[in-house]
């Protein structure tokens, strides 16, 4: 009489997670502390637990074992027993159900109780008493997945950094009131990738979507209470699992389907990952997963008080990537979206905690080091938002060779340029070229400075030029109307918020013109907020990071005065798209390149001369003339070839008053056309000439760009 098989098998120890291999799945769970691990399973409605599995393995730190005749759509959590001693870091209760940190997909709606939390809520703070309360009937489930997803031959476009064109847009904001999407799909995955939305990328010239995160993450208890949501989804709770949030069917298949539509568009897709903490919070925060899982393993703890966490974040936690199985585990995550889900990149939250070793910041850290030697994620887009909230956290301009940055340096210079700023114009002229200040000496380049006006985080482009104070009372954070604090160096242009004076609004236009012509004609990789092309509102609010509402989603209804700026801006795409003039990758030396007594670049005054240093020391100067030689490209096309252009002439007026300027008479050009001036709403369609000498008064409060094509003979 043959013996019965084991229902439960040893299994391996990789790959972590819950991996199908088509005859069952291996369940393998990282805990470096724990005593007993347990692997609960769910009925598909995942209402009833309907087995409780002691994990029979352990090789090394990890918990394993193998279910034969098990797969795809199966519902799973854990419970990990060992001591729950807050005040030695260990958070263990196996009374929380939680979530697999490498789940690819979760299932459910978090339903806020007590019972989230490990320790008794009520209690003294010094006391976080052990809870016993169970927290299964309100805590999400890991699903198991079967990944097989037919790309199609689908290849990444791996679009140069010197030709990208940014669009930072939030998956259900982008389409939830386009109209031209089918309704039941608005706001989702699937949605990104419809017909009608990719058109509009492609004709507005973006090269690139940088979605903001959709990792899983959890909406805050006292958000929920008040009627709001985490909608930026800066609170993460699954790092390898799409948000079901976005998802009109499967999370994971939507997302690939909407990743394959995009790319065969020609559009790179880049998401916003944070990786630098996680939804659990402080130490009065719930035990969803990695607090129950092994606290003292994924988080830094005080050192000298290890019931609380350090916080870089300014979210209550950081997790410890100084411990080796936390940047495995970050690892393994990047290299899933690149590889499963076929992402082309990723802008890292508050990147300066992941380079902190004992405290201070490294460039040369085990996090970077790491992802410089590794195949898959060397060679991806990787943008880092170069500060955190820690001692030490501002780093803009300090990280390696290979990575861009957030250059936040670029949008307060132009901010305060345009609104009549004095004292700026060398520092104005830094940001033009591309930031040589930050990225020159460690051997970067232009592309290193991701310029920007205006991102999620703050005023949209509308609310820049209508708003002096912030306006963030919806957010229920005990701030009134237009007491904000004022660090958005806005102008409103002469009247708070919505008016009529013709104009207020005329000039306010005008200055959305200025911001956008500055950030598309500046060396550097150019990243618009969506919306900012046609005038997008939120009211006044600086921080809308919980209005899943009408404050945030884009509003496709336009007016006249939007659909002008979205021609205008169209237009600007176009002109640096066409001229590797403005997509540099090598930056501007201020002397001969390849054509003998011409630089590659000319800083002038009104009166068309060469600047003095005299006049670049002036105070109160607030115009600036710039000439770009064609000829002075030291880059090379793909084929080796040297590259030409036209030749561009720009002047920058923030004086209230009308500027002439003479037309130079420098580098042997003898005449010039209008491309943009910025001073009226159309894009310029005049075909006059303009010689040397000749004077052109350029209005308050504006930028004119002429170009001069050269005769390729």
């Amino acid at each position: 009489m043959s013996e019965e098989k084991p229902r439960i098998w040893p299994g391996q120890p990789q790959p972590l997670g819950a991996t199908w291999d088509g005859n069952g799945v291996n369940f393998a769970l990282f805990s470096e502390h724990a005593e007993r691990v347990e692997l609960c399973l769910f009925d598909p409605s995942g209402k009833q637990e309907i087995e409780r599995i002691v994990m029979p393995e352990r090789t090394g730190l990890v918990w394993h074992a193998y279910l034969p005749h098990v797969g795809p759509e199966l519902l799973y959590g854990y419970r990990v027993h060992g001591p729950y001693a807050p005040q030695e870091g260990h958070r263990f209760n196996p009374n929380k159900l939680l979530l697999d940190p490498y789940t690819k997909s979760i299932f459910g709606e978090l339903q806020w109780s007590d019972a989230m939390f490990g320790y008794c809520v009520g209690d003294k703070e010094e006391d976080l008493s052990f809870d016993d309360s169970d927290s299964a009937e309100d805590m999400l489930r890991s699903r198991v997945i079967d990944g097989s997803f037919d790309w199609e031959g689908d290849a990444p476009p791996a679009i140069p950094w010197h030709e990208t064109v940014i669009y930072e847009l939030h998956v259900k904001g982008f389409t939830k009131l386009r109209p031209d999407v089918p309704q039941y799909i608005r706001g989702t995955y699937a949605a990104l990738g419809t017909e009608p939305a990719i058109a509009y990328l492609k004709e507005l010239g973006i090269t690139a979507v940088e979605l903001l995160p959709i990792h899983a993450y959890i909406n805050d208890r006292h958000l929920k209470d008040q009627g709001l949501t985490n909608y930026w989804g800066y609170n993460s709770i699954g790092f390898f699992a799409p948000s079901p949030e976005y998802a009109s069917s499967d999370a994971v298949t939507e997302f690939k389907a909407a990743v394959k539509a995009l790319h065969a568009a020609g559009i790179e897709v880049i998401l916003d990952v944070v990786y630098n903490h996680t939804g659990e919070g402080n130490h009065l925060g719930p035990t969803l997963c990695f607090r129950g899982i092994d606290n003292s393993a994924y988080y830094r703890l005080v050192h000298d008080d290890l019931r609380h966490y350090m916080d870089y974040t300014g979210t209550g936690n950081t997790l410890d990537m100084r411990h080796p199985q936390v940047l495995q585990l970050i690892m393994d995550s990047l290299r899933y979206w690149v590889q499963e889900m076929h992402v082309d990149g990723f802008r890292f939250d508050l990147t300066a905690t992941l380079g902190r070793e004992e405290h201070e910041f490294d460039q040369y850290g085990a996090f970077f080091d790491i992802i410089q030697q590794d195949p898959v994620l060397s060679r991806v887009k990787l943008i880092a938002e170069p500060w955190d909230l820690g001692e030490g956290g501002y780093q803009v301009g300090n990280f390696p060779p290979g990575w861009a940055e957030w250059n936040d340096k670029f949008r307060d210079t132009v901010r305060d340029y345009w609104r009549g700023k004095g004292d700026l114009i060398s520092e104005l002229a830094t940001r033009l070229t591309g930031s040589a200040d930050l990225f020159y000496s460690n051997g970067r380049s232009p592309c290193s400075s991701i310029n920007f006006i205006t991102a999620h985080d703050g005023f949209t482009l509308h609310d820049l030029v209508s708003y002096n104070r912030e306006y963030n009372s919806a957010n229920q954070e005990g701030d009134p109307d237009g007491e904000g604090e004022d660090e958005n160096r806005s102008w409103n242009c002469g009247a708070e918020g919505p008016c009529d004076d013709p104009q207020i609004l005329a000039l306010r236009e005008r200055q959305k013109r200025n911001f956008l012509a500055t950030l598309f004609l500046s060396a550097g990789v150019p990243m618009l907020l969506a919306g900012d092309e046609f005038g997008r509102s939120q009211r006044g609010n600086s921080n809308p990071y919980c209005q899943d509402n009408e404050i945030s989603w884009l509003n496709w209804e336009l007016g006249e005065k939007d659909s002008q700026l979205l021609e205008f801006t169209r237009h600007l795409i176009r002109i640096r798209k066409s001229h590797p003039a403005f997509r540099r990758r090598h930056f501007f030396r201020g002397q001969p390149v390849n054509s003998p007594g011409t630089k590659d670049i000319y800083w002038l005054n009104p009166d068309g001369l060469e600047m003095s240093q005299e006049e670049w020391d002036t105070t109160f100067a607030r115009a600036l003339g710039v000439l770009i030689t064609g000829s002075g490209l030291p880059d090379v096309d793909r084929q080796g070839e040297r590259l030409k252009d036209d030749d561009f002439l720009l002047f920058l007026n923030a004086h209230h008053d009308d500027v002439p300027f003479t037309i130079p008479d420098i580098a042997g050009i003898a005449s010039w056309n209008l491309l943009v001036n910025t001073f009226i709403p159309d894009v310029p369609a005049s075909s006059r000439s303009w010689d040397p000498g000749t004077e052109c008064a350029v209005g308050g409060y504006s930028l004119v760009l002429f170009h001069h094509q050269r005769d390729e003979s």
